[in-house]
């Protein structure tokens, strides 16, 4: 039944409204409806499902929204909260309703990051799997166990206690209290003790930046020492003795070796020793005021200035050589830089090995110039009949207005690719030319009246129409009906098919029209034959 109103009147006992039984009799009626002795009424209290409004259901003891994946949004005015039991949800916290504790009874997991602000109690053992941060106090009691465990800036690691880069590892006992490692070393303060009073043995290396002060006797192996010693009396140290300001050796006619370690050198006042070299150490002259005899060969790397010298043997000069005139054997050097031979003769330079004749100057060749084997300029490489490059591509580059010209009677070029500005060749032949720019055109043009003389036929590709340039003309292939037809194409971009033929294999006149949107297409085959039942000619010659 629908919703029966009341008519009340215009206005206050204007008499024109229900009269009095009419009214209640319709009071009566909506009540009725509304308490479910109609149908309507009783599918409502009866509906398990309602529908709430808008997209949100009941379905049994469910509110479940309408839209699949549709969240279902609880949201109480102002700062009220969502009450569940005694669990109260504000925005993104959780409390209890009555201060109490909110007990979790299944497996919390938390993917992000988990502040606790209080006492947290674990009653049996906690399994963390990723990395934990605690921004206060950790207390443990009883049994712990911990695989790699971060602190402030201490890590434990199985057997290892760690700090960050750099840091150091501060242990503080309490009070007067000590800190003992290993059930046996005390230290305490600035003292290393054995707690049992016996004798600590360090079994690796020892550094001692500061001073060592030993109140007893000193047994030691190798001993390596940084900084100053004083002795006082005789220092016996292996085979060398050193008293007042002798060093000597002790064992009867041994030798007393002075070495320095690795690059180290010795100096002696202002000698300075160094493998088998012998400098200056302030980088001065050395004056040797006695005779000087050399049983071996006698090396000059400096400028060596002398009066008249006689030699005997090989002689090797790598510094500077400053003479009036130089004859070896029949190479002749001249103060004026001029090397010669004597007549006839040939100069021969000729490096061991792998070595190089090395020119740092401007080389001016007179004549007829023969190398043999590899020649090398810059990256430029002449080999036998090959020239190329070791680094870089080769540029030939004439003169202003000039050719470069590459004559013989059949010249290759064997490269992947030729590139050039301008060639011109009387005969070209490639299997492939193609632009070298990405959807740039392909040009070919000739001289005055000129014209393209092909002498096989032209294979094309099917291709998409392409689209109409002013002053030009295009022919091209493209699919016509899953078969590859030959089209021309004007200017004014209209279309026309030159390979007259259908789907049947019958002639046909295709065209279209651009600038008006019409397409023609005409079965020409039909129409004539239409044409030759008209006239009773034939115009069609079948071979």
């Amino acid at each position: 039944m629908a919703q029966q109103s009341i008519n009340i009147g215009s206005s206050a006992n204007d008499g024109t409204g229900d009269p009095l039984r009419t009214a209640f009799d319709k009071i009566n009626d909506n009540f009725t409806e509304l308490y479910g002795s109609t149908a309507e009424a009783n599918d409502l209290i009866e509906d398990s499902t309602p529908q709430l409004g808008g997209d949100l259901d009941v379905n049994g003891r469910r509110i479940t929204s309408a839209r699949s994946n549709e969240d279902i949004i609880l949201l109480p005015n102002g700062t009220g909260g969502v009450v569940a039991s005694a669990i109260r949800i504000a925005g993104t916290t959780i409390s209890s309703d009555d201060s109490s504790i909110i007990n979790i009874n299944e497996g919390l997991v938390v993917d992000g990051t988990a502040s606790v602000s209080g006492a947290a109690t674990l009653s049996s053992t906690l399994a963390v799997t990723a990395g934990t941060t605690l921004s206060s106090t950790l207390g443990v009691s009883g049994a712990t166990t911990l695989t790699t465990t971060t602190i402030d800036n201490i890590t434990i690691q199985d057997s290892n206690i760690t700090s960050s880069s750099n840091a150091d590892i501060n242990i503080t006992p309490g009070g007067t209290g000590s800190t003992i490692i290993g059930s046996s070393i005390t230290i305490k303060g600035t003292t290393i003790s054995s707690a049992d009073s016996s004798t600590i043995n360090i079994n690796e290396g020892l550094v001692v930046d500061g001073t060592g002060n030993f109140s007893g006797t000193l047994t030691t192996a190798a001993l390596t020492t940084v900084g100053t010693h004083t002795v006082t009396g005789q220092a016996d140290i292996e085979g060398v003795t050193i008293k007042d300001n002798t060093i000597s050796s002790n064992a009867s006619n041994s030798d007393l070796e002075i070495s320095a370690n690795g690059t180290g050198k010795v100096e002696v006042e202002g000698v300075t020793f160094f493998g088998t070299t012998l400098t200056a150490a302030d980088s001065s002259t050395i004056n040797i005021n006695e005779g000087l005899v050399v049983d071996g060969s006698a090396t000059v790397s400096g400028t060596l200035t002398t009066a008249d010298v006689s030699t005997t043997g090989t002689n090797t000069i790598s510094g500077a050589l400053t003479a009036g005139s130089l004859n070896i054997g029949d190479l002749n050097i001249s103060a004026d830089g001029s090397i010669t031979s004597d007549t006839n003769g040939d100069i021969v330079i000729d490096p061991a090995g792998t070595g190089a004749i090395v020119l740092t100057g401007t080389i001016t060749a007179t004549g007829t110039q023969t190398t043999t084997g590899q020649l090398n300029v810059d990256n430029l490489r002449l080999d036998g009949n090959v020239l190329s490059a070791t680094s870089g591509s080769i540029t030939l580059t004439p003169a202003d207005g000039q050719n470069v010209s590459i004559g013989g009677t059949n010249t290759n070029l064997t490269g992947a690719e030729a590139n050039f500005t301008l060639m011109e060749a009387t005969t070209a032949r490639a299997d492939v030319i193609e632009s070298d720019t990405s959807n740039g055109d392909l040009v070919f043009n000739t001289q005055g009246t000129g014209v393209f003389d092909f002498n096989a036929a032209i294979k094309m590709a099917e291709v998409s129409k392409p689209s109409a340039v002013a002053d030009h003309g295009f022919i091209y292939v493209k699919n016509d009906s899953g078969t590859g037809e030959v089209f021309v194409l004007d200017a004014a971009d209209n279309e026309t098919k030159i390979s007259p033929h259908n789907d049947n294999g019958e002639w046909e006149y295709f065209s279209r029209n651009s600038r008006t949107g019409k397409t023609v297409r005409i079965n020409m085959e039909a129409m004539i034959r239409d044409l030759e039942t008209f006239t009773g000619n034939r115009y069609i010659e079948s071979e």
